[in-house]
């Protein structure tokens, strides 16, 4: 066993331990632990995944809050606010160029930790994004504290919490790394929190920064889990036109594909301009704390959002392999060995009429110069043609396999476009089922067998079981005493 492998190992035991210990009464997440084991045997098998891989390490253990937004948005004074205390730079400049994951410490200060922190810890979702970032890959692992930091602090709001605060967006420089980690955030949060200024009175000037913080959530299945937050609200106090300014940045998200969806409006009562009309200060600040509770009670749901995810999670994950990879894989394969043996019929019916010519011009010439010992070398010089080309065929064969298959590992890279998590798998898949020690006769992707297949149907089965004891835990629907219990 590889370090690498021992390392992950130890890694899901000690996770499994956590969330036995974390929660005593609900098994749920910890047994889901064993089913990802079981997945990753089916993955090793396959070759979907290295051996030193889990796709335990693909979710987020603990739930997970983004933070996203354009310069000056307020982010960071929220956050602050969130945590009751100063922990993040603000400004009306941007401030930070990098992403801050935000975890608990039982520490009395706040520590910031560099990006190798998180690069090197599986408990964390950037653990090995060193390997996915192109950017970072090229320049070395020393690059990652350039994309990101990690901070701890004492405040209890975050206790078994992850919260992610982004640089702002800027429509003119928008690198592909930071679009990249955006992007890998989004689709692991439980929450995401969309900041928008309400001091910049013309959205369409951000069309661009727009388009894309709100395109990651159109279409989505999770798409509720956006929060879209128009902060600093009170500089409308003085016209009293919250409404119009809402509906203007609401007619601009529409133009980029958002038609559903609410603004939520809040500002920072500390930093507040002041309101003097005592009847428009007191609608703001009861929209405001209204807001501001729905946000809170979303940001405290999330504990069961987490277990809902790492179960949907499980099974779409195993349900992918079935329904998706298998399919694909065995499509690639059937198209691999139709082509391999059409190219061999006709790089060998050639060769078959080069070497009936070369026999034939041989006997014929041995029949002018018939002598024994001639004769003799007639026979070798044959035997050496015969061995030639039997070298010939099978070193041309192995040659059209690994050409075919790279031609459709090369046609499959550019359907999936940027997909390289998705390509890396099928990549690794496909060149083990077409590797040159595996017979081209046997059926199916290498590793799915029934054994395997059987495992992921296991899987399945029990994250529909997972699932339903989350609902008996969550929801009372015969409305029974004791049917409820929190995480």
């Amino acid at each position: 066993m590889s370090h690498s492998s021992t390392q992950i190992n130890k890694y899901l035991k000690g996770l499994q331990k956590h969330l036995a210990d974390e929660h005593p009464d609900n098994p749920t997440l910890a047994n889901a632990v064993k089913s990802f084991r079981k997945m990753d045997y089916v993955g090793h098998s396959m070759g979907l995944i290295g051996k030193d891989e889990s796709y335990a390490t693909c979710v987020t253990w603990w739930p997970m809050i983004a933070v996203l937004g354009t310069f000056s948005a307020g982010k960071s004074t929220y956050i602050n606010s969130y945590l009751n205390m100063p922990l993040q730079r603000t400004g009306n400049q941007a401030v930070d160029d990098k992403f801050t994951v935000i975890c608990y410490s039982h520490h009395n200060e706040a520590k910031t930790l560099p990006g190798i922190a998180l690069d090197a810890d599986p408990r964390f979702p950037f653990f090995q994004i060193s390997r996915s970032i192109d950017e970072i890959s090229e320049a070395g692992q020393e690059r990652i504290d350039a994309y990101l930091q990690l901070k701890t602090c004492p405040s209890e709001n975050i206790r078994g919490k992850i919260l992610i605060d982004s640089p702002g967006f800027d429509a003119d420089n928008q690198r592909a790394s930071t679009l990249r980690l955006t992007q890998h955030i989004i689709n692991l949060s439980d929450l995401v929190l969309v900041f928008f200024d309400a001091r910049h009175p013309e959205p369409k000037a951000m069309q661009d920064t727009l388009a894309y913080l709100v395109s990651a959530s159109v279409n989505r299945a999770d798409a509720n889990k956006f929060l879209y937050i128009l902060n600093q609200i009170d500089v409308t106090a003085q016209e009293d036109n919250p409404e119009e300014v809402v509906s203007a940045w609401q007619r601009s998200l529409a133009e980029v594909g958002l038609v559903t969806g609410r603004f939520y409006r809040i500002y920072n009562p500390s930093a507040a301009v002041p309101i003097a009309n005592p009847h428009v200060r007191e609608r703001f600040e009861k929209k405001r704390a209204e807001d501001m509770a729905d946000i809170n009670a979303r940001m405290h749901q999330i504990e069961i959002e987490r277990s809902y995810r790492i179960v949907g999670k499980l099974e779409q994950t195993a349900k992918g392999i079935k329904n998706q990879i298998v399919n694909k894989l065995s499509e690639m394969l059937k198209k691999w060995k139709s082509r391999v043996i059409l190219f061999d019929g006709m790089v060998f019916s050639i060769l078959a009429v080069l070497a009936g010519v070369a026999l034939t011009m041989n006997e014929s010439w041995g029949l002018l110069t018939a002598f024994p010992d001639e004769l003799r070398q007639g026979e070798t010089t044959a035997l050496a043609i015969a061995v030639f080309l039997v070298i010939s065929i099978i070193y041309i064969h192995f040659s059209i396999r690994r050409a075919v298959a790279n031609s459709l590992l090369k046609r499959l890279a550019d359907e999936m476009g940027n997909d390289h998590e998705t390509y890396k798998q099928f990549m690794q898949a496909f060149n083990k089922s077409t590797v040159a020690y595996r017979p081209m006769f046997l059926k199916g992707p290498a590793g799915w067998n029934e054994v395997t297949q059987q495992t992921i149907d296991e899987i399945i089965n029990e994250a529909n079981d997972y699932i339903q004891a989350l609902n008996d835990q969550f929801t009372n629907p015969s409305g029974n005493e004791g049917g409820n219990s929190q995480v």
